[in-house]
């Protein structure tokens, strides 16, 4: 009997306090809701720089699969003198574009000593042709641009557009540097093998 009566005690010294703490969660839970706070799994709600209370959509999923480009290799059968082209356009890029593609890869081609003159055509789907036959490259058969070696040049092009761009350990090089290889359609990917 008298465990019995202890019990009792027990349970309504601990039944006072969780009354009491389920009303403070009911009434703060309200209270986020009425200012706009609550949770939710389909929005994140925040106070701006102003005070008042703002929204956003979460997302869970941006691309279905991501986007992975593995790291160029080195082919050791082509002239180094490619990868120091690639390292010089990298140095001088920008940005962006500056529809100086072909320029900029001449260039760095020139500087870096792979050619012994400047080239002399004006349009980039032209400069795989001028390359070959004036300068010692050949035609390499790839097909995937992310399978070019460092240092390789790539000259892409239809009708109307030409591009032309360097191979570079996690990218591509020419005016500008990019991840993602020239949305044109890809004509060829020349190297110039060591002597």
């Amino acid at each position: 009997m008298a465990y019995s009566l202890q019990l009792k005690l027990d349970v309504r010294r601990s039944l006072v306090p969780a009354v009491i703490c389920g009303v403070v969660l009911s009434i703060g839970g309200s209270i986020l809701r009425a200012e706009g706070l609550e949770q939710t799994t389909r929005k994140f709600v925040y106070r701006d720089a102003s005070g008042q209370v703002t929204s956003v959509k979460i997302i869970r999923h941006y691309w279905a699969k991501p986007i992975v480009h593995p790291f160029a290799k080195i082919d050791p059968r082509l002239d180094p003198k490619l990868t120091r082209a690639a390292t010089l356009a990298e140095e001088r890029a920008n940005a962006h574009s500056q529809a100086q593609c072909w320029h900029y890869v001449k260039h760095a081609l020139f500087s870096a000593g792979v050619v012994s003159s400047y080239p002399k055509t004006a349009h980039a789907a032209d400069a795989g042709d001028e390359l070959m036959r004036s300068y010692g490259f050949r035609r390499l058969p790839i097909h995937d641009p992310y399978a070019a070696p460092v240092g390789a040049i790539l000259v892409y092009g239809n009708r109307n557009h030409g591009h032309v761009e360097i191979r570079t350990k996690d990218g591509f090089v020419s005016d500008y540097h990019s991840k993602y290889h020239c949305s044109y359609p890809l004509i060829a990917v020349y190297g110039k093998f060591g002597s």
